[in-house]
């Protein structure tokens, strides 16, 4: 049977392996996902945000396990850091999760950054569009959680949580970091601890304070992730957001975006594969580098563009 009809039919066996295609960049995926496509558009997708240690995976164990008890089925894509060797992700995050994955109508899957910026993998556009084929109602997406650079999860979802935590500056992080535009519902999650109202009222009053147009003011949520206290708020915060954006007529604004950023990932990447081999093989580029590089009849703005102009032409 193909890995379209199995993964249509809910093997979390052949989302695993789609999932490990796309990565790998198998030249057969893309016509498996063209097959997918017309099944996407209908899971929840929502972004879990935040600095290292703040609590992301644990606060996503509380979401699923009230999700399941709901009946809802989830994915969630944990991004993990790659590994300097082999560029797989390094698990930590599926690791922490391990004993989810034994739950009916969850798939997990870590992934690793592989060098891609903004807290996401290159993949992973690509991985929410399988789990959404798949029949998953929300696909949870966790960002690598390396600090001031965790936006790009705001062009694949349709909900972004920013989880922050006392005492270690996130107030001023998330300010600084741009993570204050991108925020759906923002989280102050072990809330058990000193200065957990400090940074609570900071974050009410910076979104107070916030010069845009808003139509509606982001809730800031008070969580400890370990007891539960305040995931079934989070949860209904989560859900309300989604009853938002159906109603203003953002939820299909949002899935547009989403695909029109994975095009232009495609794009970029087909791009730079036709570039690098146009550099290791191509005559008339090797031309422009001479000029540029020995006779200096040219500069490197001139060469891009030559380069660029060669690429589009030819479709080298």
């Amino acid at each position: 049977m193909g890995l379209a009809k199995r993964l249509l039919e809910g093997d979390p066996r052949a989302a695993a392996r789609l999932i490990s295609m796309v990565e790998d960049g198998d030249p057969h995926v893309a016509e498996i996902l063209a097959e997918l496509y017309p099944h996407t558009g209908k899971a929840h997708v929502v972004g879990i945000t935040g600095s290292p240690g703040v609590g992301k995976s644990t606060l996503i164990q509380a979401l699923v396990r009230s999700l399941i008890k709901s009946g809802k089925r989830v994915g969630v894509i944990a991004v993990d850091p790659s590994s300097p060797f082999g560029g797989g992700a390094l698990l930590g995050d599926r690791l922490r999760m391990q004993d989810l994955t034994t739950e009916e109508g969850v798939f997990i899957r870590s992934m690793g950054t592989r060098g891609a910026a903004g807290g996401l993998s290159a993949a992973t556009g690509e991985a929410v569009d399988i789990l959404d084929a798949m029949g998953m109602d929300v696909v949870m997406v966790e960002t690598v959680g390396s600090g001031q650079a965790e936006v790009s999860v705001a062009g694949i979802a349709h909900t972004c949580v920013v989880v922050t935590m006392p005492g270690s500056g996130d107030d001023i992080q998330a300010m600084k970091a741009g993570l204050m535009e991108i925020g759906d519902i923002f989280v102050v999650n072990k809330a058990d601890l000193p200065g957990a109202e400090e940074i609570l009222r900071t974050l009410q009053n910076a979104l107070h304070l916030d010069p845009r147009d808003r139509d509606r003011l982001p809730p800031v949520i008070r969580t400890i992730s370990t007891t539960g206290e305040g995931v079934d708020r989070l949860l209904d915060e989560i859900t309300r957001h989604r009853s938002y954006l159906m109603e203003r007529g953002l939820w299909e604004e949002r899935f547009r975006r989403r695909v029109l950023q994975e095009v232009m990932d495609l794009v970029m990447a087909e791009l730079k594969n036709r570039l690098m081999r146009s550099l290791a093989g191509g005559e008339r580029c090797a031309a422009i580098l001479r000029r540029l590089l020995e006779t200096r009849e040219i500069d490197p703005f001139t060469a891009a563009r030559e380069i660029l102009s060669d690429l589009m032409g030819t479709g080298a």
